[in-house]
């Protein structure tokens, strides 16, 4: 089966084309970062215009890569949700339009369950899998019994560890995007910086990076007021550790508790290097547990990976 994947929930406007959920034939992204640059973080109303700029020479670079015509395609899968709603709005009509064009089946897809199929490009399943959901928006962790059967064990009740990244990283005065500067720098310091592992109630799987984020605002207030130097990579260096012991020792209780055999990372935060190196670690002390990580180029948003999940959700509707 060919599938064409659409993304542009947020500023990645991304056409790909997959074959049999495995085989990535194109997966063009063109990436807004320069845009919102400026800003200092995304502009929705900015977001959507250049979707609306970019959508149609996307589908062509995509089919153009691919070496196919529309009438080889069998499925198009299209995020629908969640995401800034303009953007996603010219993704869906786009999609639509094309599938509808073409009569070709269509389906919708969430972007977190396409986070979670991008590991499938890499590594088959193997069930039961523990998907911790690392992103800008969103921090989870969730159990697969099967295709497309979520149990969400916890989540964050605040700031996503993405956005807890960005804001601490602006705070320090980064580049946008901020949190990947931050782990950059974290990998040049050392966690000399006192701050809190917010662990929450012994049993839970939820998160909470919010009172983190305000003790390193703190820190940075408090060393401006006395007009004392900050080491910006110890600072770097000290958050990061607090928030991937945290997220570490959370995925490897639920991995435990639940017997599973594979525990793959999902979102841009996967492509974080301390959160690799940490999780790698912990994971090689565990007893057949397998661990995976998309490629890079699949960690932040892409369409491949909705390609993948769109694959699986219409193959369960046949069946």
């Amino acid at each position: 089966m060919l599938v064409l994947g659409v993304e542009s929930s947020c500023d990645e406007t991304s056409v790909a084309l997959v074959k049999d959920g495995k085989e990535v034939l194109a997966n063009i992204v063109y990436s807004q970062i320069d845009t919102h640059k400026v800003f200092g973080g995304v502009v929705p109303e900015v977001a959507s215009r250049e979707h609306v700029k970019k959508i149609i020479y996307v589908f062509e670079q995509a089919l153009q890569e691919a070496n196919v015509i529309p009438q080889d395609i069998d499925l198009v899968a299209v995020t629908t949700t969640p995401g800034l709603i303009g953007s996603l709005l010219v993704g869906i009509n786009a999609a639509k339009a094309f599938a509808l064009a073409h009569n070709i089946r269509y389906v919708d897809v969430n972007h977190i369950d396409g986070h979670i199929y991008a590991n499938y490009i890499e590594s088959d399943f193997d069930f039961p899998i523990l998907a911790l959901v690392v992103s800008g928006g969103h921090t989870e962790l969730i159990l697969m019994k099967d295709h497309y059967q979520f149990e969400v064990l916890g989540q964050t009740l605040d700031d996503a560890v993405g956005e807890a990244y960005d804001k601490v990283g602006r705070v320090m005065g980064l580049d946008y995007p901020a949190g990947m500067y931050v782990d950059r720098l974290a990998q040049t310091g050392n966690t000399t910086y006192k701050l809190p592992f917010v662990y929450l109630d012994k049993d839970s799987y939820n998160f909470s990076f919010s009172g983190l984020k305000s003790a390193v605002l703190n820190i940075i207030n408090k060393c401006n007021m006395k007009k004392e130097a900050i080491n910006i990579a110890d600072l770097a260096a000290s958050f990061q550790n607090s928030v991937v012991t945290v997220l570490v020792d959370k995925t490897i209780q639920a991995a435990k508790a639940h017997k599973v055999n594979q525990i793959v990372v999902a979102g841009g935060v996967a492509a974080n290097q301390g959160l690799r190196k940490a999780l790698s670690e912990a994971v090689n002390k565990l007893e057949n547990v397998k661990l995976t990580f998309p490629k890079m180029k699949y960690c932040t948003d892409n369409a491949a990976m909705i390609a993948v999940a769109g694959y699986f959700k219409d193959v369960l509707k046949t069946i």
